[in-house]
């Protein structure tokens, strides 16, 4: 999927109200973020924006709130079946329990933290009571230029993952131009994220922009060879992801647990390892769609392996047609390591998508390790690569590290992205 979208940069904001989605679901522990990196990837986009004298209202979702709809505390349909079916005597408790869950939520999940944050990072921000409501509408109005506002929590309102007309219609009402900046939520076609460009005339932020420039380059024009890493637990999860890189790479390494439902496809003994005993068929037919277009397609020669599924497990090293019963993959071994890295330096454009091992414990992410090492890497594809990069020290030597994880899979996947396929083309 190639696009060529108008950024912040194509359209006039001096004066206007402008809507700009942002990602600011940021983990919080404790009352405190613990990663500002979506917060720090927005600030461009909003920097500009107040620079031009635009009128700024922010908008984003934080979680997945429970029972807040519509900025009220209601129980869902589900959840009244599911209590109505509960004895008489248990279902007032039981309804109780559930509301008193989603006022947690509707503090937990405020906005109020980033608010916080962003006036920590210099920019003076106002956090409007309510998303489309009676606050939000006076606020964006009184708004004056270069002044920021930022809405509450838009899935504080079930309309907004449904993609709600009204809802959408309601919240672009609040602005004269909307600014899509969360490439993180892109792939979901919900209000904020793609049904407010029903309404405005529709762009892309610095953060998007670049994503599209970065990942649809490689992806279209890219300098080789050409080569692709995926990582992660299960081949289903990847499928489309390995046929569309097929027909556009040059070598395709593949490690983490999806390299042993190849292993087993292939006949060979995998133990107790992650294996998809019902996707055997499709990784045959995905390995002889490889060998068809001459594309080299690498799976591990030796592995890590342990009897049990923990951090402080007794391994040891063993070639991978060979596992014995009872022991399980949790790593690539040496040999790979090395064929990998010396493939990855010889390469011109490199994606890479899932860890090789068990990234997080340190007894299995020698293989991960040696893949960051390489230092070719050109694109990170978000997700747990870009966790065991950040968590391992090596995003300094990466040239792009998505900020979508789901999205970036659609996007290798070569789907269309509704919050990117809604805003206008150049």
């Amino acid at each position: 999927m190639t696009y060529n979208k108008k950024s912040v940069e194509d359209i006039d904001v001096a004066g206007k109200r402008v809507l700009v989605r942002c990602d600011f679901n940021v983990p919080v522990k404790d009352g405190v973020i613990t990663d500002d990196k979506r917060i720090v990837g927005a600030m461009q986009t909003i920097n500009y924006l107040i620079a031009q004298g635009a009128k700024v209202i922010l908008c984003s979702h934080m979680g997945r709130p429970h029972n807040v709809l519509d900025a009220e505390l209601k129980l869902d349909k589900k959840e009244k079946k599911k209590i109505a079916e509960l004895p008489a005597e248990e279902q007032e408790a039981a309804a109780a329990a559930a509301l008193e869950k989603g006022k947690k939520d509707i503090t937990k999940l405020s906005l109020k933290i980033v608010a916080d944050d962003l006036a920590k990072k210099g920019i003076n921000v106002t956090l409007a009571k309510d998303v489309v409501g009676p606050d939000a509408q006076a606020k964006a109005a009184a708004l004056q230029n270069g002044e920021v506002l930022l809405l509450e929590n838009v899935r504080f309102h079930a309309a907004e993952e449904k993609n709600d007309p009204e809802f959408s219609k309601a919240l672009a009402s609040l602005a004269e131009v909307y600014v899509n900046d969360a490439f993180g939520t892109a792939h979901r076609a919900h209000s904020s994220t793609a049904g407010v460009a029903d309404y405005l005339p529709a762009v892309c932020g610095y953060l998007i922009q670049k994503e599209i420039a970065v990942m649809g380059g490689a992806l279209e024009d890219p300098k080789r060879p050409f080569v692709a890493i995926l990582g992660g637990a299960k081949v289903s999860d990847k499928i489309g992801v390995i046929n569309n890189l097929i027909e556009k790479v040059d070598t395709l390494i593949i490690g983490g647990g999806m390299a042993y439902t190849f292993f087993r496809a292939l006949g060979n003994t995998t133990g107790t390892s992650i294996c998809e005993e019902d996707k055997l068929d499709l990784a045959r037919e995905l390995l002889a769609k490889a060998r068809a277009k001459g594309v080299n397609f690498l799976l591990p020669v030796d592995n890590v392996i342990a009897r049990e599924y923990k951090e402080d497990a007794t391994f040891m090293r063993i070639y991978s047609d060979s596992i014995p019963d009872g022991w399980m993959g949790l790593d690539i071994g040496e040999k790979t390591q090395e064929l990998y890295s010396k493939t990855i330096v010889g390469s011109g454009t490199v994606i890479w998508n899932g860890p090789m091992g068990v990234s997080e414990w340190e007894n299995f992410a020698s293989g991960t390790k040696a893949v960051a090492e390489s230092g070719a890497i050109s694109i990170i594809g978000g997700g747990d690569s870009a966790a065991a990069v950040e968590t391992l020290g090596y995003a300094d030597k990466m040239t792009h590290i998505s900020t979508g994880g789901g999205a970036s899979l659609e996007f290798l996947e070569g789907l269309e992205l509704p919050g990117i396929a809604c805003l206008l083309d150049k």
